[in-house]
């Protein structure tokens, strides 16, 4: 976050700088109703912001647990490279927008919507914003892992969600989230690597040394899978670890 405004801030100085020399591609105009930027200034702001989406979705959003799980799962299920990478992404980035739909709606309703039709000034949309983004982060956020760097910045206590800096809150949601990944992913881990050693056993047991036990639990390892209807069960479980879903 502090990165984003910092990039509009140095786009602001700059559009200043070329006013300044003349550069009527980067235009600022005084009007009654405060100041209007030209379009190329406005293109080059949404460009600007563009380049911090990804970091933005990966930091502040479901994504980063739920494509830990799914990758991990794959590697259990030893089918190595399916589904491929780009299944498991839009997976992941459409279960993620699945489960913050409450908290994106009331994002839009609240403050994008009222700021589109001007009834909302730019610092009131984003200080609301914020406070709704704040108030899902930091109630998917352990609280020994939001202390530990409310410590190490030594800041709070923090009276609510909405007083806790994104400097803090943001590192700690990250930690947290890859904490809880790693606990789900073992718990998923566990059924298959049982079918491993069993059939690890049984070609020992038959003197089959040679034959590759991965090999020959793959299509055990899938037929569990199936029977359990384990992509129905793993992703109702992922949304379920989300409050308000």
């Amino acid at each position: 976050m502090s990165r984003f405004v910092f990039l509009v801030l140095l786009v602001l100085v700059s559009a200043g700088m070329a006013e300044a020399q003349g550069l009527p591609a980067l235009e600022l105009s005084q009007t009654e109703g405060g100041t209007t930027y030209s379009l190329s200034l406005q293109i080059l702001v949404l460009m600007t912001a563009l380049t911090v989406l990804p970091s933005l979705v990966l930091g502040m959003s479901a994504f980063t647990r739920i494509i830990i799980v799914l990758s991990i799962l794959r590697q259990a299920l030893g089918t190595q490279q399916t589904p491929p990478n780009q299944v498991l992404i839009a997976l992941a980035l459409f279960l993620s927008f699945f489960v913050m739909q409450p908290t994106l709606t009331e994002l839009y309703d609240g403050t994008v919507e009222p700021y589109l039709q001007g009834r909302l000034e730019a610092d009131t949309a984003l200080a609301q914003g914020g406070a709704v983004m704040k108030g899902w982060l930091v109630g998917n956020t352990r609280q020994n892992d939001l202390a530990m760097f409310a410590e190490m910045s030594q800041t709070g206590p923090f009276a609510g969600p909405e007083d806790v800096p994104f400097a803090v809150l943001l590192p700690a949601f990250m930690t947290s989230e890859l904490k809880t990944a790693f606990q789900i992913g073992f718990l998923l881990f566990l059924p298959f690597l049982v079918i491993d050693m069993v059939i690890a056993s049984i070609l020992m047991a038959l003197g089959m040394m040679m034959l590759s036990p991965m090999l020959v639990s793959l299509p055990f390892k899938l037929l569990l899978f199936v029977l359990v209807d384990g992509w129905a069960l793993t992703v109702g479980s992922l949304a379920a670890t989300y409050g308000g879903v």
